[in-house]
């Protein structure tokens, strides 16, 4: 009896090193040439066809010459460098990602929302620079400036693709009359009406000392220069002061900065890239 049950015993065990043992399911493996749940994938030709590259996380610069990324995959394109080649894109990740027009994530933008598998926009096809992978907790950018998804981002961080200038921040557009609300805390230091013109807000966040600029809204009547402002909080409505319709754009400015920097016509930035700063706020950058 004592027998059969150390055999028992022994064999349960044994069994459970086995249940132990057992291999979970594999993980994606970048750039091996599959598109794999977990990974982004670049396509050479539309409608994901040709050769692709598949990746697990954000790349700035896909580069140039031999130290290029690749495409990896059979199909027609392999061996080709990704970088102003791609033409279609498959996000299977769980969160949004973002193909830049320009290396360092700034210029035109195309988002793909989990799960999305299309065609990159006219803008954007045959000229992508790098991606970036949102992170899991954020919101996208455009919910924290409307608190909904109804509003999209119309043009990035130097963005501009037919008007004269570089683009010192980012533009949204919902609808005019629209709440617009603080995508971070501060101190407002400029409200502007505008009237006729150009209306603008600042809000001066000491901690970060950068500064967020607000252009083209229509400030709520209680706002005073002075007050502190809470993120999240209810600034404006979205109009179309200074512009030629209703949207609002957004600028971060580093230090304490009343005015916005000149965008039309001028070719020098002032500003430095957003896309960190925004992602390390909570924002993720989508989606147009």
């Amino acid at each position: 009896m004592l027998r059969r049950v150390v055999v028992t015993a022994l064999s349960a065990v044994l069994l459970s090193g086995l249940v132990l043992a057992t291999p979970q399911a594999a993980a994606a493996t970048a750039r091996n040439g599959v598109c794999e749940s977990g990974e982004v994938c670049l396509y050479y030709n539309s409608n994901n066809a040709g050769s692709l590259v598949d990746f697990k996380g954000s790349i700035k610069n896909y580069g140039t010459g031999s130290n290029c990324v690749k495409y990896i995959s059979s199909g027609n394109g392999r061996g080709q460098c990704v970088k102003n080649n791609a033409a279609s894109v498959w996000n299977r990740k769980s969160v949004p990602i973002t193909v830049f027009y320009k290396s360092n994530w700034s210029g035109a933008i195309d988002s793909y929302v989990p799960g999305k598998k299309a065609n990159l926009r006219p803008a954007l096809k045959n000229d992508n620079a790098g991606h970036l992978v949102g992170k899991g907790a954020n919101n996208r950018l455009e919910y924290g400036v409307y608190h909904s998804r109804a509003g999209r981002i119309t043009a990035y961080f130097d963005g501009y693709l037919s008007t004269s200038g570089r683009h010192e921040g980012i533009d949204f557009a919902r609808g005019s009359g629209e709440s617009v609300y603080s995508l971070t805390a501060g101190t407002l230091i400029n409200k502007t009406e505008g009237g006729g013109g150009l209306s603008t807000i600042s809000i001066y966040n000491a901690n970060l000392d950068k500064s967020i600029i607000y252009l083209h809204t229509n400030p709520l009547n209680g706002l005073s220069e002075g007050q502190h402002i809470k993120r999240g909080q209810r600034i404006a409505t979205e109009a179309a002061r200074g512009a030629s319709s209703a949207h609002t754009h957004v600028e971060m400015r580093p230090g304490r900065r009343p005015l916005a920097a000149v965008s039309v016509g001028d070719y020098t930035l002032d500003n430095p890239i957003p896309t960190n700063f925004w992602m390390n706020r909570g924002y993720n950058i989508c989606c147009q």
